[in-house]
């Protein structure tokens, strides 16, 4: 794109960004001097806490945060989060020192994020479905100098030196607490709520990427666009001043991304340490939630409640269910709406490119599995394995993306790939003539059997169709033969037989015959990380038993 076509284009996309936020209520331009305080105090203590800091004026007695602690007004949280960056600094910590979290979703999550902007510390969300050599690496790379956690990880934070501040943000009971660790409870409960002295510069933050193939990378979130909440508000309606239900990780981006809009509109947050299917519909009805955030196994439970438990609850409320963290079947986007009407919302993007198409409810009842659409911002392209552009409809090719919440970088120095200015997804794609998009499978994720080329997601998508089928993965794996075969893992659905002609049969009459499993392999659960990712590593690539 020539030098010129790229300022037209910022310019088309930033009055675009601008009209979405202004007409979803997530910016007042009729208060010009607030926006102009709102960008300055953004670059000083980062964007949650700045929006925090209006809330508990605007909206002081209105509900901001519940748990099964209870609920926490817009001016509680305010203090309490004032408690904790003064805490922070109190305990010898400086702005830039790099505090760890690992933490179930509940208030401290948001809190921890709030108070690192307030106090100059840079935060680093760490995964929950960490073992112990995986949390130890990762707290010494970010240089983690304090760290917060719930009790249960108390073994994870035991692997860290023992000069390190340690601040217990939840209490079970069930293990005793560290005679050097100070918890959550006592901080608010006797802090400081005056607000702690204003640092040069936002810390920024750390959030790791799903670490499906080895060791998480960190990417780095030093500043935040203007714009990036009109990626979601663009093609995502979220209320405003009212309430989501948000169960999918706050560590992760997505759960993190769609709080932070949230926060912005003045919602809500309504928060559970462990998900449970029929525990979200009743906090739905208690709360009258207007949104749900998930990841699709979620999605796939709750439908597996039935019509007569998830008949209980009144979810009239329920406008908006956003989807993201793993690939969304055709077959699960069909049955939830068929369940619970036409309200999801397939959001597609990762930790670093951000948000990069949403499908809305009516697209995915026209073409369901779709991405959807890129929203305002959001640029997408297709390049073969040569570097060359594809412009052709209804032709793979690897996808790039260029959003306006450009990637700053991994923490350990490297980066993705880029062409032209846009960034690798890591995934294959194509559009259709409608413009929709669609995921073929990861890049890596491709195999070669008989010298043909073959992604499993298209068979997992067709397999996931067959009613003995209650989840599926497919993965490639060596063959003396072919090179490469396929290889089924499935997990049955309630009382069906154990036929694996009959799956292969499904295959043979839908896809080519080089698509069809050679092998077949039963198990319990297939295994998935706390956002729902399939953790391919984990399934075994060798010899079967007979």
């Amino acid at each position: 794109m020539s030098k010129l076509g790229t300022i037209i284009e910022s310019l088309s996309d930033a009055v675009g960004a601008v009209k979405v936020m202004s007409g979803s209520g997530a910016i007042d331009l009729s208060n010009p001097k607030r926006v102009i305080g709102m960008v300055k105090s953004n670059k000083l203590i980062g964007p949650t806490a700045t929006v925090l800091a209006h809330k508990a004026i605007d909206i002081p007695d209105a509900p901001a945060v519940s748990d099964e602690h209870g609920t926490l007004t817009w001016a509680e949280f305010d203090a309490q989060v004032n408690m904790l960056g003064n805490a922070f600094l109190g305990a010898g910590l400086r702005p830039g020192s790099v505090v760890g979290i690992i933490a179930r979703d509940h208030r401290a999550v948001p809190m921890a994020l709030c108070a690192a902007g307030r106090s100059g510390v840079r935060l680093a969300m760490m995964n929950t479905g960490f073992g112990a050599t995986q949390f130890a690496e990762v707290a010494t790379r970010e240089g983690v100098e304090a760290i917060l956690y719930d009790e249960e990880f108390s073994e994870l934070a035991d692997t860290l030196p023992d000069d390190l501040l340690r601040i217990v943000t939840w209490t079970d009971g069930e293990q005793p607490i560290r005679a050097d660790a100070r918890t959550l409870d006592d901080i608010v409960a006797a802090g400081d709520p005056t607000p702690p002295p204003m640092p040069e510069a936002f810390g920024g933050m750390v959030i790791l990427t799903s670490g499906t193939t080895g060791l998480p990378k960190g990417a780095s979130r030093n500043k935040f666009a203007p714009f990036a909440s009109a990626l979601i508000l663009d093609r995502i309606p979220l209320p405003r001043n009212g309430s989501m239900v948000i169960v999918s990780p706050i560590f992760h981006s997505t759960g993190f991304a769609l709080w932070g809009v949230g926060l912005g509109l003045g919602n809500e947050t309504v928060l559970m340490r462990r998900f449970d299917a029929e525990k979200t519909l009743a906090a739905i009805e208690r709360h009258r939630s207007q949104a749900l955030v998930a990841v699709p196994t979620m999605l796939h439970r709750m439908i597996a409640l039935g019509p007569e438990v998830i008949g209980k609850y009144d979810l009239s409320s329920l406008e908006t269910v956003v989807v993201a963290g793993s690939a969304l079947s055709p077959t699960l986007c069909e049955e939830f709406q068929d369940a619970f009407g036409d309200v999801l919302y397939n959001l597609y993007g990762s930790t670093e490119v951000g948000v990069a198409t949403v499908a809305q409810p009516a697209e995915l009842r026209r073409a369901p599995g779709t991405i959807g659409k890129p929203p305002v911002t959001s640029h997408m392209a297709l390049f073969d394995d040569d570097g060359r552009r594809i412009t052709a409809t209804n032709t793979k090719g690897r996808l790039f993306v260029r959003t306006g919440a450009p990637f700053e970088g991994y923490t350990d120095g490297r980066n993705k790939d880029f062409i032209d200015g846009y960034m690798s997804s890591g995934d294959m794609a194509y559009v259709d003539d409608d413009g929709l998009w669609f995921i073929a499978g990861r890049d890596d994720d491709m195999i070669v059997s008989g010298g043909e080329n073959v992604y499993p997601l298209e068979v997992e998508n067709l397999l996931a169709e067959h009613p003995h089928v209650d989840d599926v993965a497919v993965i490639g794996v060596d063959d003396d033969e072919y090179g490469t075969r396929l290889r089924a893992f499935i997990v049955l659905a309630e009382g069906a037989p154990e036929d694996p002609d009959a799956l292969r049969a499904h295959v043979k009459a839908n896809l080519a015959r080089y698509k069809v499993p050679r092998d077949v392999v039963y198990i319990e659960e297939l295994p998935r990380n706390p956002t729902g990712k399939l953790v391919r590593r984990l399934l075994p690539t060798g010899p079967l038993e007979a």
